[in-house]
């Protein structure tokens, strides 16, 4: 009964109110479940046409970016006359010149009967260039503001020609027959539905600028990790592209094992904001650990170089000592008249000299030993065996104190067998994993983003147990992080930007995996489609 009253009001005509209680039904229904702007402006304009059964229509949005120049954006258009109509969005400057811009600066609805016949004392025009450019025929227009609950003007609705009959096609010619004015109760009508469509407008913006808002906290997140370690600077995104790309690979697959698995849109988005934010947790790792390049770190090769050079010089003073007082000894034999060749104290100088460049030629050979093992490759045995000689060298410092030429901490570090890190550095280097997922977790996600922070936290398992921190295995381990733990020991195994390794090539770099699905370590079925679609092209790489 309300709802009659209502249309009562507006002056609907009595055969038109049932029909357009459904219509606006469906509209809100419609609107309801549309969230893309492009669908949701075609959608208002298709509805508002069809129940004013106008020709042709189209929307403008105030630019809300443009802050130096008012704008208005042509956004859709629609045109049944005209089939082959090709719509382009433009900018327009909002003026009170032109239609549209006349109801966007003064929030008045403009019904005009006949745009060729405008009085002269409006200050708006009609702009008859795309009748001319088409040969169409504009007749009456009905254009409305857009407001949002603030009463602020965000777009304009423009519907043209209002037909006599539905399914009539408008010519220049027939046009003025087969059209008339719109009605004020289809004016009415319209406002309030240009009203709801505000209403949709504004929540899709909305959901855009929380989009935006979280896609740039993201951006933030991974630049704020990569700042700390600037050498794996785009490890993040590389991740996520070859992420991404893979599961697009994935979602293409007809038949066999993988034609079960399919990645919506939002899947799709949930698994490359997980990618991107995997190693969140490396902003809690000390910066020492997170940028270290060798097995030692510089500080203390410095140092072990200044005991060294310190060494040295001890050494080159006690010989010098041992001459000086062999000499004193020795006054007597030295002014006897003598021979080089037969002289004991000359044979004594020059063996004391032998036995000291032996001994620093030693020094240097321990020093080199030293730089090849603090190289991150797996140590060799004639390493090993010369550290180990190493270790039980000592040295008299300046405080005349006996000290260890390595301390036993660097000594331990040196015999890392793989890799640059100690067993402690190690797991605290691991430990991001957790610190990932526990940052992730205290996020209020959406529900269509609420895996990131399991998708995250398996990116570092292996199929078989041995992975970290939780030791899963292959049916614990989500399919997500499965594709992120491919696209991770890619970019780990090609990248050339580590300080402590040279990027592989991208065969070896697959030869490398395929060995460690063999060991089913990783995901053979996804490992396969990565290598055959050649996933890695994404980021210029090539067999």
């Amino acid at each position: 009964m309300l709802q009659l009253n209502i249309f009562k009001w507006l002056q609907v005509p009595t055969e038109t109110t049932e029909l357009l209680i459904e219509q606006l039904l469906d509209i809100g229904v419609a609107l309801s479940d549309t969230h893309n702007l492009g669908e949701l402006l075609n959608l208002i304009l298709s509805k508002s046409r069809e129940i004013t059964c106008s020709d042709a229509g189209s929307v403008y949005l105030v630019d809300e970016l443009n802050s130096t120049q008012q704008k208005l954006l042509f956004k859709v258009a629609q045109n049944d006359s005209l089939s082959e109509f090709a719509f382009q969005e433009l900018e327009l400057a909002m003026t009170s010149e032109s239609l549209a811009g006349y109801v966007a600066l003064t929030g008045h609805t403009l019904n005009l009967p006949d745009v060729y016949n405008l009085s002269e004392d409006v200050p708006y025009k009609f702009d008859k260039s795309f009748d001319h450019t088409t040969s169409y025929r504009t007749c009456s227009v009905l254009i409305l503001p857009i407001q949002n609950r603030h009463q602020e003007i965000i777009g304009v609705l423009q519907l043209i020609n209002r037909k006599l009959k539905s399914d009539v096609v408008l010519t220049k010619k027939n046009a003025k027959e087969l059209t008339q004015p719109y009605s004020e109760w289809e004016e009415r009508i319209l406002i309030s539905l240009a009203s709801q469509a505000a209403i949709s407008i504004e929540r899709n913006h909305l959901q855009e600028n929380i989009e935006n808002l979280f896609e740039g906290f993201v951006k933030a997140s991974v630049q704020a990790i990569e700042a700390r370690d600037p050498c794996t600077s785009g490890h993040s995104e590389r991740v996520a592209k070859l992420t991404v790309a893979l599961c697009e690979e994935v979602n293409m697959i007809t038949n066999g094992l993988l034609s079960g698995i399919y990645f919506s849109s939002q899947q799709i988005q949930e698994i490359r904001y997980a990618a991107l934010l995997h190693d969140f947790g490396k902003i809690g790792v000390p910066e020492a650990i997170l940028t270290k390049r060798k097995k030692l770190y510089e500080q203390q090769l410095e140092l072990i170089q200044q005991r060294f050079s310190v060494a040295q010089r001890t050494l080159e003073m006690e010989s010098a000592q041992t001459k000086y007082k062999y000499l004193l000894g020795h006054l007597s034999d030295i002014s006897q008249p003598h021979t080089q060749d037969n002289c004991l104290l000359c044979q004594k100088i020059e063996n004391l000299d032998l036995e000291l460049e032996a001994a620093i030629t030693q020094l240097n050979d321990y020093w080199q030993t030293i730089l090849r093992a603090n190289e991150p490759t797996i140590i060799a045995e004639e390493p090993l065996q010369q550290l180990q000689q190493i270790s039980l060298y000592t040295y008299k410092d300046i405080d005349g104190q006996i000290k260890p030429l390595i301390t036993p901490e660097e000594m331990a570090q040196l015999l890392v067998p793989r890799g640059n890190l100690t067993p402690e550095e190690r797991q605290a280097m691991e430990a991001h994993v957790t610190d990932s997922y526990e940052f992730l977790k205290q996020i209020p996600w959406t529900k269509n983003l609420q895996k990131i922070p399991e998708i995250a936290y398996g990116h570092h398992e292996k199929l078989d147990g041995s992975g970290y921190p939780r030791g899963l295995k292959e049916k614990d381990i989500s399919i997500q992080a499965q594709i992120i733990i491919i696209a991770d020991i890619y970019d780990a195994l090609t990248a050339g930007d580590r300080p402590y390794k040279k990027g592989l090539p991208v065969e070896v770099a697959l030869r490398i995996m395929r060995s460690e699905a063999a060991k089913n370590k990783i995901n053979s079925h996804f490992l396969e489609l990565f290598e055959h679609r050649q996933v890695f092209s994404i980021l210029g790489h090539s067999k």
